[in-house]
């Protein structure tokens, strides 16, 4: 793990070409380091999650390099690395989970290390789908977020501040129906990595990530 925070603090100095190219053999090292993991948390989560099964790093993992389309700092590299599990692999639009190693020099995304589970953007016909499988489902998804490892809490982020159109705004779960993130995220200690400490928290939000995908799969049905 020490390998890999040097180097992408080093780079965070040097976010330059000419400083990467130079330090090319140091990336593949840390990069090397980072997959070692991925392999290890995609045959942990396939234990217990099958459908992660016959996924590979390549589907998992992430370029270093920035889309500079979308850079907003005309930097061109990121300075962590991340890896999204999930049945299909990554492009594949199911919600899945998420392993982030950051440099540690801040406390915001990208900078800090985290664990994340579900998908942080839902199309609308999928959103529409879990607020009443929430709405109508008698409680079962309250029960998913009550039985979370305690590092995990759900995103909170554009959250509405009324109930949508057409749902109860006196509901019992009325402030899981003003989601629109169905996202959990967490830190974990970077200083210590301890693999099978994080796939026991990624474990226990498997219930979660089965209700989030099986709204997915209803949504692809009806395009069907």
């Amino acid at each position: 793990m020490s390998t890999i925070l040097s180097f992408l603090r080093d780079l965070e100095a040097n976010n330059n070409k000419p400083w990467f190219d130079a330090h090319k053999s140091e990336y593949q090292e840390a990069r090397a380091h980072f997959n070692a993991i991925v392999e290890r948390l995609i045959e942990g989560i396939a234990a217990f999650d099958p459908s992660v099964r016959g996924v590979g790093i390549k589907e998992s993992t992430y370029r270093i390099h920035k889309d500079m389309r979308f850079s907003r700092d005309g930097l061109p590299y990121k300075t962590h690395f991340g890896a999204f599990i999930c049945r299909g692999g990554k492009k594949s639009g199911y919600s899945g989970y998420y392993f982030h190693i950051g440099t540690g020099n801040g406390e915001e995304y990208p900078c800090k290390s985290f664990l994340a589970v579900g998908n942080y953007y839902m199309e609308p016909k999928v959103l529409k789908i879990l607020r009443e499988d929430i709405e109508l489902g008698g409680g079962d998804f309250d029960k998913i977020v009550k039985g979370l490892h305690p590092s995990l809490s759900l995103d909170q982020d554009q959250k509405l501040k009324r109930a949508p159109l057409g749902f109860d705004a006196e509901g019992p779960y009325i402030e899981y129906v003003k989601l629109k993130n169905f996202c959990l995220s967490g830190a974990y200690d970077d200083t210590h990595l301890d693999v099978e400490e994080i796939l026991e928290v990624f474990k226990s939000a498997k219930p979660f990530l089965d209700y989030v995908n099986r709204a997915i799969e209803y949504s692809r049905e009806e395009d069907l």
